[in-house]
C-alpha cells in the first residue's frame, strides 16, 4: 500500500523504519515544524523528519494540519491509507476519511485505558502492571476509534517512561504491519471500545514534575520514574531547582521520631543517598541520583562531595 505517515518524536521513528523496510511505500512524511534550539536559535529537525530525509521521503510540515492549504496537500498525494504515531495535532474528519482505508493510529496503551497524549508516562505514574500498543482506526473522538490489534507489555519494577517508550516503540512497527496486512486483505476485525472503561492521560506540563512531599513515598517514587526523561521530577533545595532522576522507597525505622518533622524534611544523610520524609508515616524516599540547577546529573554520593546537606534541611517549593 501507499502510505502517508504522520509522526514527530522518537517513539514514531521505529514505526516509520518498519514501514520503510516493508513491502509498503511511504509516499509522504508529515511532522511538526522545525523548532529553534537554545540560544543559537538553530533549527532542529524532529526525529521523524531526520528519518524521512535519510530515506529520501518527501516531508510536509504544516504549522496547522487543518488549514485548507494543508488539506489540499494531503488530498493531492496518492495514498491508500494514513498512519499516525504521536503526530501531535488533531486531525479533522475530512482528513480522517480522505483515503481509501482511512487513518489508523499506533497508540501507546491498551485502549480504552489511557486515551490521550501521555499514556506511556501515565502508565508508570499510575503503577500499572501492564500496558501495550493498540492499532486503532481513527475517528473524530479522542482515541475513541475501533481497535484492530493489541499487544501487551509487562512493566518492570523500576520501569521509567524512557525505558517504556523504547519497549513500546519497538513492538509498534511489527504490530502495525500485521494490521496493514489484515486491512488490505479484508480480514481486519474492528472491535468497538467500551467507553465506560476509558481512562485518560492528558498532555504533560513542566510544572507537573514538582514533587508534593505530602504524598505517599511510593507515589512520589513512581512520579520520578514517570517523569524520566521529561519533564523530570523536581524539588527545590536552598532556592535552587533539584531534579530527582532516581529514587527508592525505604522504611522509616522509628516513625515516632520523625512524625514531628514536615514532609520534605531530610531525615538522614548517608554516603550514597539522602532520605527525605514524605506523607507516609512508615515510608520515606531515598534520593539516589540528582541534578542541581546549573550542574550535571550525578549520583547522590558525588552530589554530597560538593554540597553539605544535613538532617533537618527542607526540600520543597521555591
Amino acid at each position: 500500500m501507499k502510505i502517508i505517515f504522520m509522526g514527530t518524536p522518537d517513539f514514531a521513528v521505529p514505526v516509520l523504519e518498519a514501514l520503510v523496510q516493508s513491502r509498503h511505500e511511504v509516499v509522504l512524511a508529515v511532522t511538526q515544524p522545525d523548532r529553534m534550539k537554545g540560544r543559537s536559535a538553530k533549527l532542529l529537525f524532529s526525529p521523524v523528519k531526520e528519518c524521512a530525509v535519510k530515506h529520501g521521503i518527501e516531508v510536509f510540515q504544516p504549522a496547522r494540519i487543518k488549514t485548507p492549504e494543508a488539506v489540499e496537500k494531503l488530498q493531492s498525494v496518492e495514498a491508500d491509507i494514513m498512519v499516525v504515531a504521536a503526530y501531535g495535532q488533531i486531525l479533522s474528519t475530512q482528513i480522517l476519511e480522505m483515503k481509501k482505508y482511512g487513518c489508523i493510529n499506533v497508540h501507546g496503551s491498551l485502549l480504552p485505558q489511557l486515551r490521550g497524549a501521555a499514556p506511556i508516562q501515565k502508565a508508570v505514574i499510575d503503577g500499572l502492571e501492564k500496558t501495550g500498543i493498540t492499532i486503532m482506526q481513527m475517528d473524530a473522538g479522542l482515541d475513541t476509534g475501533d481497535m484492530i490489534l493489541k499487544e501487551e507489555v509487562v512493566l518492570d519494577r523500576k520501569e521509567t517512561a524512557a525505558t517504556l517508550f523504547d519497549k513500546l516503540s519497538l513492538i509498534g512497527g511489527p504490530l502495525l504491519l500485521r494490521a496493514l496486512d489484515q486491512i488490505e486483505d479484508g480480514t481486519a476485525v474492528r472491535i468497538p471500545q467500551d467507553s465506560e472503561q476509558a481512562t485518560y492521560a492528558g498532555m504533560f506540563k513542566k510544572e507537573m514534575g514538582l514533587i508534593d512531599w505530602n504524598k505517599p513515598a511510593d507515589e512520589i517514587e513512581r512520579l520520578v520514574r514517570g517523569m524520566d526523561p521529561w519533564p523530570c521530577a523536581y524539588t527545590y533545595y536552598k532556592d535552587k531547582q533539584l531534579k530527582i532522576w532516581s529514587s527508592d522507597t525505604v522504611s522509616v525505622e522509628q516513625p515516632d521520631q520523625t512524625a514531628s518533622s514536615m514532609p520534605g524534611t531530610v531525615i538522614d544523610v548517608r554516603k550514597d543517598c539522602v532520605i527525605v520524609r514524605t506523607g507516609s508515616q512508615d515510608m520515606a524516599l531515598a534520593l539516589k541520583e540528582v541534578q542541581l540547577e546549573g550542574k550535571k546529573r550525578m549520583s547522590v554520593r558525588d552530589f554530597l562531595l560538593g554540597n553539605r546537606m544535613t538532617e533537618g534541611e527542607q526540600l520543597g517549593s521555591k
